[in-house]
């Protein structure tokens, strides 16, 4: 197939396709190396450039303060799920969590194996098509931080506003919806997000870390697993994932191209708010998320049966529009319209399923 379909896919996910085109051209020579990033050395100064320019435009983009260090690691949101505790959750301490769907449960899984875990908050309940209202949060006054996950990609959810959590640090799982909206960094302590949604390629890791939080990396901790030497030595201990930060870096520059966080968290709402219109047009597709819960980047619905959820899955897939079949786990439909998905995929998916209500309805 030469033509490029819709994407719909949860991750690995759509890359705009500027970026692509541009790693394209560059892959075999980078303009004046004479070799490809796949093969320059992680200490060459043509490294260390697209390093700093990935960190500066992410800076930039996020606006991160001074005193938050970033860091581009490796083994993606499901080793952080590890990391956090290993180097947060001080002895004697209690750390908090909240729990919105599969993600968060195995952030707490992990955290379990280090201390002592309160579930602050869960919807499991009520198969968590909801966030947790902040009435309805037990936080530990002193908690060694409080974690959350803004977007669920299972269940189609998103943490509208953060909740509060007075002095305690604040640890956001991002992977989903980094970089969707304008994101207050000062509110957070600990910031991460697997690449391959919103940032970039997977294997590339995104932390966000306050300066202060990293005095509680124990110098007992195995290296690789200690935040405080990543920091120290500027994300390059080992030979980082080189190839995943230059496009990291590619994706930065587009998003700032494209009006920066602001102008595309409005392209965002628009998309979402046209599909999410559809879906709720007549009753014969039903969104599975609370309406004041609703993610903009994973829009979950059934239809009327699982049949016609095969079919539907099937056809639609023929027409170009992949990866709308639901998590394993959950079943239904799901689409992931994260920012680099277009608006005309999001027209186009809404003119199929018009079509089809018409003929199965």
């Amino acid at each position: 197939m030469s033509e490029r379909i819709f994407n719909f896919s949860a991750g690995p996910a759509i890359l705009p396709e500027a970026v692509l085109l541009e790693a394209q051209r560059d892959l075999v020579a980078l303009p004046g190396v004479g070799m490809s990033v796949l093969e320059i050395s992680h200490r060459s100064k043509t490294f260390e450039a697209i390093l700093a320019g990935t960190e500066a435009d992410l800076r930039t983009l996020g606006g991160v303060p001074a005193n938050y260090k970033v860091l581009f690691l490796q083994g993606g949101a499901s080793l952080q799920f590890s990391m956090v505790p290993l180097n947060l959750l001080t002895p004697g301490a209690t750390a908090d969590y909240i729990v919105t769907g599969g993600w968060s449960q195995k952030a707490v899984k992990e955290a379990q194996r280090v201390g002592t875990v309160h579930i602050a908050g869960s919807t499991e309940g009520e198969n968590f098509a909801r966030i947790p209202r902040q009435d309805e949060l037990q936080l530990t006054p002193d908690a060694a931080y409080v974690h959350v996950t803004t977007n669920n990609t299972l269940f189609g959810t998103e943490w509208a506003s953060e909740p509060a959590v007075g002095a305690v640090p604040l640890v956001a799982d991002t992977s989903s919806d980094m970089f969707s909206r304008p994101i207050e960094v000062s509110k957070y302590g600990l910031i991460y997000a697997g690449a391959q949604k919103n940032l970039g390629p997977s294997g590339v890791t995104l932390v966000i870390v306050r300066d202060d939080l990293l005095a509680r990396s124990s110098k007992s901790l195995h290296t690789m697993l200690n935040y405080a030497v990543h920091a120290e030595n500027g994300s390059m201990y080992n030979t980082p994932p080189c190839f995943g930060i230059y496009l990291m870096g590619l994706v930065m520059k587009w998003a700032l191209a494209e009006g920066g966080l602001a102008a595309i968290s409005a392209a965002n709402d628009r998309k979402a708010a046209a599909l999410y219109a559809e879906i709720d047009r007549t009753g014969f597709y039903r969104g599975t998320a609370a309406t004041d819960s609703r993610s903009r980047m994973n829009i979950t619905f059934r239809l009327p049966s699982e049949a016609l959820e095969a079919t539907f899955a099937k056809e639609s897939t023929a027409a170009g529009l992949d990866g709308l079949k639901g998590h394993r786990s959950v079943g239904g439909m799901r689409a992931s319209i994260y920012n680099a998905f277009p608006e005309a995929g999001v027209t186009a998916l809404v003119d199929f399923m018009r079509e089809f209500e018409r003929k199965n309805g």
